[in-house]
């Protein structure tokens, strides 16, 4: 078996030293063997990747410096097709440059508490600017040269040098105002979010934001999507839902919109494929800060959300007691601790009463992706069972401090119970009156009444 100075790992630390030198250099300080400072042959045996953590010189702008990071990372990828030195990245000459998507990937998230998009090339603890410089993590992939000869070291030294100086360039490239203006737009979203509590909100959505998402394979998820090419209706907040104005501590601007308040229910009505669920989306993905053109810039929830959706699993001391006064068959315990495989509607009650005893600012729920029985009533229901919908017109104290957002198409006994409803038709937001939806309700489930008494006699015979 070969030894260590046998194999590339083995020279890394004789490559590192090359690289000490320039203006863009090794960051000596942040080398972790193996865990961001690498050179291994591919299991295709057919690449040398690579990761080398390294320092540019640049201004720290302060605050809102991931912004300005976010900036200057993207920048370098959109250079790639045209800085030959910068081709590495992209695996640019080997033989599945695929490999290195991620490195290219385009990404609109600044800052997130969450693990996700953290397989991209982003803003993040190594990817980030301080008093010291702009520290990147830069990995990437070269065709294999071979086995560590000194021509082999020195071939792979000269592309990282050549790497290095490219790296430079672009980041001297980007234009002061572009940064000062991510700057900005970091500490707008950061500042509005502190402010909600004070407001006595847990989300405010911007009036131009743009919701829906491209997904691609690399962001398939809501939260790291870009935003969808094509025809985007924007938001605006119907006068009738009371938008409001705040400024934001880093621009000056004066945004307007749509807040959301601690405690109330608050339902996004509409038909089918409305984007009802996309703005519920959007709002999850408030908890994040995002760069310009991404569409949610000014969409900032707090942290902490919570979801509650169906799906049968195992559950172990379970509280359910909400809303089930007595366990099915088949279960150990009571409703306060069940433990045994749970159905979707005992599953969604645990989910729920988890937010509610964690506090949790605001609980998101979608009927796509719910229980139906355990939000609205149904004649053949068991007296044993409560639903949310019941809860809220009877007990509203059981929700405490939580907000609540949901969005249902057909849930009309639950959309009668939100203190705001907002109505998507034609992907366009408008305001429906409570009691006005509770008129038509009404005068809807006398039609029904009517039909079903209309219609028994030709059944019957």
């Amino acid at each position: 078996m070969a030894g260590t100075e046998e194999t590339w790992q083995g020279q890394i630390h004789r490559i590192v030293a090359g690289l000490e030198d320039g203006r863009a250099r090794i960051n000596r300080g942040a080398v972790r063997d193996l865990v961001n400072t690498y050179l291994v042959r591919s299991l295709d045996t057919t690449a040398l990747r690579f990761s080398l953590p390294l320092l540019i010189p640049a201004r720290d702008p302060g605050p809102g410096a991931d912004g300005a990071a976010g900036v200057i990372i993207e920048a370098i990828k959109a250079a790639v097709p045209t800085e030959r030195d910068l081709g590495p990245i992209a695996g640019v000459g080997t033989e599945h440059p695929r490999h290195c998507l991620p490195n290219i990937e385009p990404v609109t998230l600044m800052a997130s508490r969450s693990a996700i998009g953290t397989d991209l090339w982003r803003p993040d603890d190594e990817n980030r600017i301080d008093a010291d410089g702009l520290h990147l993590v830069v990995r990437g992939a070269l065709p294999y040269p071979g086995p560590p000869a000194p021509g082999a070291i020195g071939e792979v030294l000269e592309r990282f040098s050549a790497l290095a100086e490219a790296l430079d360039r672009v980041v001297r490239q980007v234009p002061e105002r572009v940064l000062t203006a991510a700057c900005d737009l970091s500490v707008d979203q950061k500042a509005l979010r502190r402010a909600l509590p004070g407001m006595g909100l847990v989300a405010f959505i911007a009036d131009g934001t743009r919701p829906a998402r491209n997904l691609t394979p690399l962001r398939c998820h809501h939260r790291i999507a870009g935003p969808k090419e094509g025809v985007h209706v924007p938001f605006c907040c119907p006068q009738d839902l009371d938008p409001v104005e705040v400024e934001v501590a880093g621009s000056g601007r004066v945004v307007t919109g749509l807040a959301l308040r601690r405690r109330e229910a608050f339902a996004i009505a509409g038909s089918n494929a409305e984007g009802k669920s996309t703005l519920l989306h959007a709002v999850i993905a408030g908890q994040d800060d995002h760069a310009a053109g991404d569409g949610r810039e000014y969409l900032v929830s707090l942290n902490g959300i919570a979801r509650a959706e169906a799906g049968e699993r195992y559950l172990a001391g379970a509280d359910v007691s909400l809303f089930f006064r007595r366990l099915p068959p088949g279960l150990r315990g009571d409703p306060g601790a069940v433990s045994g495989q749970g159905s979707g509607s005992l599953v969604m009650a645990h989910e729920i009463q988890t937010a509610l005893k964690a506090a949790a600012p605001l609980l998101i729920l979608d009927e796509d992706r719910s229980a139906t029985n355990l939000l609205v009533p149904g004649c053949l229901q068991s007296g044993e069972v409560t639903p949310l919908s019941t809860l809220i017109a009877t007990r509203r104290e059981t929700l405490g401090e939580t907000a609540l957002l949901f969005a249902a198409s057909s849930l009309d006994i639950l959309i009668a119970q939100a203190d705001r409803i907002l109505h998507l038709s034609g992907h366009e937001a408008r305001a429906l009156d409570p009691p006005e939806f509770r008129r038509w309700l009404d005068a809807h489930l006398a039609e029904v009444r009517e039909h079903l008494a209309a219609s028994r006699p030709s059944r019957e015979a």
